[in-house]
């Protein structure tokens, strides 16, 4: 139970007979004591904090994705929002887990032995720029016309150059994403195509696979690495809560 003086913060749902990990810590200074409250066949895994406390530091967000990924790793996780707190464990039980408790728990049935990873891809600066100019006439004239120039006197032609670099690295984008995401079609994986975080991004998506084919995608990826020769820079990240697909928030408590 929470007092006057704490709050209750959620970190996610999983299934009843999870066990929080002796090592775990939660969000706070000094770190939170994680604890699971549950109802029926789900739990919250929580923590308790000075209600008054602020949240948002860069260690509160590490500390709440390296507690949610990790239970990951073991079982299904319906992630909450960063910064769910609720007043107490009564709430949690009763606002959150027996309100939600059908739905919930068909999700993590859906999640069962599933997590969700990170393909992100990135363009070789060198490499791309060479293919762009020898698919693109245009673009290599005009690098030819700013090469050993003052930018001063080529400010039009860099800019024109810059709008046909980007252009081209779009659809490239596009169609590299494309490519992987066909090349995972024998996963059966849920795909949620990300937005580009950088200018030279290739490919940046999140997909729920199985678990069990953790070391099949890496090979998978490898091979595409292989092939691109060079020309992309492919990093998987996870395994991770399935924060693209069942993200959740949790009631005002």
């Amino acid at each position: 139970m929470a007092t006057d003086a704490t709050a209750v913060y959620v970190y996610g749902i999983v299934p009843a007979d999870v066990e929080a990990q002796p090592h775990a810590i939660g969000v706070g200074d000094p770190p939170g004591e994680v604890a699971v409250v549950r109802h029926g066949q789900i739990a919250a895994l929580v923590s308790t904090l000075q209600s008054d406390r602020p949240l948002g530091t860069p260690d509160d967000l590490t500390v709440h994705a390296e507690l949610l990924d990790g239970s990951a790793t073991v079982a299904p996780v319906l992630p909450l929002r960063f910064g769910a707190v609720m007043t107490d464990t009564d709430a949690v039980e009763n606002e959150l887990l027996e309100a939600n408790e059908d739905e919930f728990h068909a999700a993590l049935e859906e999640l069962e032995g599933r997590a969700q990873f990170v393909i992100r891809g990135r363009y070789v600066e060198d490499a791309i720029l060479r293919e762009l100019l020898d698919e693109n006439a245009e673009a290599a004239r005009l690098r030819e016309e700013i090469r050993d120039k003052p930018e001063d006197a080529t400010r039009n032609a860099r800019i024109a150059l810059g709008e046909l670099i980007s252009q081209a690295i779009e659809a490239k984008r596009a169609e590299d994403t494309r490519r992987v995401v066909s090349e995972l079609e024998k996963f059966e994986p849920l795909v949620n195509q990300r937005e580009p975080s950088h200018e030279e991004d290739a490919v940046h998506i999140a997909v729920l696979v199985e678990l069990a084919r953790q070391e099949e995608l890496e090979e998978t990826l490898r091979r595409l690495t292989a092939d691109w020769d060079g020309r992309v820079e492919l990093n998987l990240l996870g395994p991770m809560a399935a924060y693209d697909f069942v993200t959740k928030r949790a009631p005002q408590g």
